[in-house]
């Protein structure tokens, strides 16, 4: 493979709101960076807006494909905390790396959410059942390292050791034969694709629909004031 890599850390090939540029032929390796949700927007945009919360959806779903078969390698930089959200997008990647100051976390069940954005579908892949559950319904803190150790990264590096040890990854993606690794991505991407395609639509109908309800309502609103004070 030979060209340059997509990603907000290389400037020659940013992807921009619509997510990865798939059909950049000059671009090898994806890497992304993985954050979670803005609790104060997103309440002002979509708590009793079910209309707008399904539009939302549908674009965070659009970017879950891209990464998914977008027919190149992706690399996670996870420069940070991954909550939520954040954590969803990093599994679609192919390989992640993350500083191991940082943590992973699910708190969708103390705010009204269910993590259905990738989450129920593919913990269970990436960690096993009994893991999977531990995470969402828990909602407690997985430090790197932890995650490492489950599988549910690649690495946990120190943050100056960060872009060396995503760029030891780029090469060696970029060292192999672009049509055979676009067909080994698809198909080791089964087991998530099955269980994406099987729930993600059901989640995004009633993911919308809770946010007509008292109980998502009450729980970001109590966040947010919890958070102002």
């Amino acid at each position: 493979m030979r060209g340059r890599i997509v990603g907000r850390r290389y400037p020659r090939g940013r992807p921009d709101r619509r997510g990865p540029r798939v059909q950049d032929d000059h671009a090898d390796i994806v890497v992304p960076r993985c954050v979670g949700a803005d609790l104060k927007s997103w309440a002002a945009d979509y708590l009793g807006n079910p209309n707008e919360y399904w539009k939302w959806f549908g674009a965070f779903k659009d970017a879950h494909d891209k990464l998914r078969e977008i027919g190149k390698p992706t690399v996670a930089r996870i420069n940070g905390i991954a909550v939520g959200g954040g954590n969803e997008l990093q599994m679609a990647c192919d390989l992640a790396v993350m500083v191991d100051d940082a943590f992973i976390r699910h708190v969708g069940l103390e705010h009204g959410s269910v993590p259905a954005g990738g989450a129920t579908q593919w913990l269970p892949i990436f960690v096993g059942d009994r893991r999977a559950r531990e995470i969402i319904m828990l909602s407690e803190e997985i430090p790197a390292a932890q995650a490492a150790d489950w599988g549910l990264i690649n690495r946990a590096v120190p943050s100056v050791e960060l872009d060396a040890a995503v760029d030891e990854y780029v090469k060696k993606l970029a060292a192999k034969l672009p049509q055979t690794t676009r067909y080994a991505k698809q198909q080791l991407n089964f087991w998530r694709d099955l269980s994406w395609h099987e729930t993600v639509n059901h989640a995004r109908d009633w993911l919308s629909l809770s946010m007509l309800g008292d109980e998502a309502q009450e729980a970001v609103k109590a966040f947010l004031k919890r958070s102002s004070s």
